[in-house]
């Protein structure tokens, strides 16, 4: 989003829209204001941008709520010490779902797309721009009920701008929760509608990161595999869920998933070129399917991302290193044949030398001790994570794992200028569409079609293609190695996107691949007898000229224990959260989940 992210504020208040916003804020008392704000159609775009700054996520896939605010420390690619892990979640911890008309939540948002979709619909404009622009309002209430109902399950589905509990229309405002099913259903009706009346490709630069007809279809095939994903699942014969309503499911989310990857690549999405550069580009950047611009300027209306600053080093920006690697991470990446470390034939694995002959992806995606890594615009720049002595060379805050992220860190932003970093958030991209129909092809007995899909992202990654053109993937996989590919495709595709957290939850996979486990990382001791004094006397002159394995022999790499009197313990009813007890006492019809206290089934 190019233009509007920098003027929807200052526009409101140029066009005389200050009053545009107070009408948001209480629309029932101004209904008047608005059924002329909405009878003129750059007023009703200004009021739509607002929703658009609303819903659309932040970096990481955050978009709402307290508790999933960093879904990298929630699996096993980053840290951080929380609930989840230890088994310690109550159902007062995922407030998600909000009690009060607040547009901080997932209710007061909705209500506020519906109030614009019921006062455009009130308004004088031509059809066709009124299918638009509640097309584009409709997809936002989609995303708002799927963030829900992969939290929670069934929810109330509220479709009109009701009033707060408390008002005179205080017993309308008490629903009960809908299934599962009824709200899957409600999302993909809206976002047929998307489909139908998005334009295929917005035709100014102006436009640039507004919803389009693919973004839709993608978004769509996202939920239905979602909801076909063990998650959703029961294997009991006499629940609605059983095996042959499960087959349905995931030939529901194939075809979702063949229409957006069709839709999009007739309109010019696809595959960045560069896997690392791809996140530099913004105007008609062919990866970026869903994007939420942002904004490098230093004025009242700028919008910076904040990643950038968080997770480089402190010593390179003015944050600190808040997405930091585990060991767990740094030693799933493939080798770069694409074969599992220890597997491979080509390259052999060793962790004294882990950072050699990897998945091109590992170099840009994890900055190692003595990585030349490109950033505030010096080339030649190399990472230092080492101990001399028990005292780190860092000259800030020591990174806890001994790895920090370098994924989607604009390298040309000098030291000062970080906290402005305006590099656009992908909530989905041309590369996670690819992986859905590759997973809902495998789900389908497709197999030659999911093994075609993978190797697009692997031939994009740079792993070498082998004589078999396989690019390091096992010939004649049955269905389930095939799943498995796909998960171990995704996690490392998709390092620190948010991604992984959702992924372990909606294939339930925690027990298997966390539980019982502690996530670790490194810590790398310099052995000073014989070390050149550029390794071991400060302030290190002309230790940048050293190779990286010429430092590693001078190396000792020591385990370090980050998850500390504990071992991971996701319970299975994390699977779906407990309903919050205020949000109980504030509408007494709302049934509590099951495993929580309750009876209400999330599956169903």
């Amino acid at each position: 989003m190019k233009i509007h992210k920098l003027l929807i504020f200052a526009l409101l208040v140029a066009s005389g829209a200050s009053s545009c916003k107070k009408v948001l804020d209480n629309v029932d008392e101004n209904y008047a204001v608005a059924g002329q704000i909405f009878n003129d159609s750059t007023l009703a775009v200004l009021n739509l941008n607002v929703l658009y700054d609303s819903n659309l996520p932040s970096w990481a896939g955050v978009n709402s709520g307290s508790a999933i605010t960093n879904p990298s420390g929630l699996s096993d690619e980053a840290y951080n010490d929380n609930k989840f892990f230890r088994g310690t979640i109550s159902n007062n911890d995922v407030g998600d779902i909000g009690t009060a008309v607040n547009v901080s939540n997932n209710y007061g948002k909705i209500r506020l797309i519906n109030t614009f979709i019921r006062d455009v619909n009130a308004g004088t404009l031509p059809a066709g721009t009124k299918n638009r622009l509640i097309a584009q309002a409709l997809f936002f209430r989609s995303f708002r009920y799927f963030d829900l109902v992969r939290l929670y399950g069934g929810v109330p589905l509220v479709l009109t701008p009701l009033q707060a509990v408390g008002d005179e229309a205080k017993d309308a405002a008490l629903l009960p929760r809908n299934k599962t099913s009824e709200c899957i259903a409600q999302i993909t009706r809206d976002l047929d509608t998307c489909i139908k009346y998005l334009p295929k490709k917005w035709a100014g630069t102006a436009d640039w990161g507004r919803i389009t007809a693919g973004a839709a279809a993608a978004f769509k095939g996202k939920v239905l595999l979602t909801y076909a994903s063990p998650q959703f699942v029961t294997n009991e014969a006499s629940d609605p869920n059983n095996p042959a309503t499960i087959v349905e499911r995931w030939e529901k989310s194939y075809t979702a998933n063949q229409e957006a990857v069709s839709l999009l690549t007739a309109y010019g999405w696809k595959l960045a070129a560069s896997y690392d550069n791809m996140w530099f580009t913004e105007v008609n950047n062919p990866e970026a399917v869903l994007v939420t611009g942002y904004n490098n300027f230093n004025t009242a209306t700028s919008k910076n991302n904040g990643y950038d600053n968080s997770a480089r080093p402190s010593y390179l920006g003015t944050g600190g290193g808040g997405y930091q690697p585990t060991w767990e991470l740094v030693k799933s990446y493939p080798m770069l044949d694409g074969k599992a470390p220890g597997t491979s034939t080509r390259y052999v694995y060793s962790d004294q030398n882990f950072y050699k002959n990897r998945d091109p992806r590992f170099d840009k995606t994890i900055a190692y001790n003595g990585a030349n890594w490109p950033i505030i615009g010096n080339q030649n720049y190399r990472l230092w994570t080492y101990f001399v002595n028990n005292r780190t060379v860092e000259p800030g805050t020591a990174s806890s794992t001994g790895f920090y992220c370098r994924k989607a860190i604009d390298p040309t932003v000098l030291q000062n200028n970080v906290i402005y970093s305006g590099t656009d958030w992908m909530e989905l991209r041309y590369a996670e569409v690819v992986l859905n129909l590759a997973e809902s092809a495998a789900a389908t007995n497709r197999l030659q079609e999911a093994y075609d899909n993978l190797i697009l992202i692997r031939a994009r990654a740079g792993i070498e293609k082998g004589t078999d053109n396989l690019y390091g993937l096992k010939a004649g996989m049955s269905q389930t190695e095939l799943i498995n590919a796909i998960m171990y495709e995704r996690q490392i595709e998709f390092a620190f996107e948010g991604k992984r957290f959702w992924d372990l939850r909606r294939r339930k996979l925690f027990s298997t691949v966390l539980n019982g486990k502690i996530r670790t990382g490194k810590q790398f001791n310099l052995v000073t007898s014989g070390a050149p004094a550029s390794l071991s006397t400060s302030p290190y002159v002309g230790r940048d000229a050293l190779s990286t394995d010429q430092v590693y022999t001078y190396m000792t790499i020591l385990p370090k224990t980050l998850d500390n009197g504990y071992t991971i313990n996701w319970k299975d009813e994390y699977y779906f959260f407990g309903i919050p007890t205020s949000s109980i006492a504030n509408n007494p019809k709302i049934e509590q989940t099951r495993g929580w206290g309750g009876s209400f089934d999330p599956q169903l």
